[in-house]
């Protein structure tokens, strides 16, 4: 792919990649977004993080938040998806905002982007709830992605409180064992609150996502929410040998 836009800030290389319509954002040589006007999905991570939305019915997801925005590439395929969804992203970075904004059409009247520390954010954040929250905070340390906040019972609480009634939760995990290790497989009142929960995953990946949902949902009605958007469905048929989707339990 050729490099259609470099700048090194603050001792960090920045590089947004192009090769026909697809765009790729790397900072210090890591794959962060992917993005191509034409087609909504990857293969990729980004897919598993914005794939669970369809556990909601289209009228029940109004407003999103996105906790580590990078280029936007789950923003903008819920924005795709759901043409009426108001979507918040928080974003520590704000050059990943700049190349998200000039490069990834975020620069959209229902997209809302913050600086700010997502997880000082939402423990200040006491304002209306959202129907989803994918939470993809990240940093690398020595080459290697870690979890930025660690998803013990605090956490999974603070997010939980900014959740509309029958919201949910999609997180990145850096393993199985990482999921499995988080609060909600531990603790009965978090049990309580998420009456399902699901795992996707990628074989081109370790990562791990976990989807927490606050009402009864089925991988039947999760599917065909998907045939019932055309488009979607063939890009989704094309790709499903890339998604390995398993129902958990506590």
């Amino acid at each position: 792919m050729a490099v259609i836009w470099q700048k090194r800030v603050e001792g960090k290389q920045y590089e947004v990649r192009g090769a026909g319509r697809t765009r790729r954002l790397y900072t210090d040589g890591v794959f962060h977004s992917q993005y191509n006007p034409g087609r909504s999905l990857t293969g990729n991570v980004w897919d598993l993080l914005s794939l669970p939305s369809f556990f909601l019915e289209a009228t029940q997801l109004r407003r999103a938040l996105v906790l580590g925005v990078g280029g936007g590439t789950v923003i903008r395929q819920l924005r795709r998806w759901y043409p009426h969804v108001e979507v918040t992203g928080i974003e520590l970075n704000p050059t990943h905002l700049y190349i998200a904004r000039r490069f990834f059409d975020l620069d959209d009247p229902a997209v809302t982007l913050i600086e700010a520390d997502a997880i000082e954010w939402m423990q200040c954040y006491a304002d209306a709830p959202f129907d989803l929250i994918v939470d993809d905070l990240f940093f690398e340390e020595d080459g290697e992605p870690c979890r930025a906040v660690s998803a013990d019972r605090q956490w999974l609480r603070t997010l939980t409180a900014a959740l509309s009634a029958h919201g949910m939760l999609s997180m990145n995990f850096i393993s199985s064992r990482d999921l499995r290790d988080s609060a909600v497989f531990h603790n009965r009142s978090l049990q309580s609150r998420f009456k399902n929960a699901y795992r996707f995953m990628t074989p081109l990946y370790e990562n791990n996502i976990g989807v927490f949902l606050s009402r009864p949902q089925t991988l039947n009605q999760w599917q065909q929410r998907i045939a019932d958007q055309a488009p979607l469905q063939a890009e989704f048929a094309e790709k499903r040998g890339k998604y390995q989707i398993r129902k958990l339990k506590y």
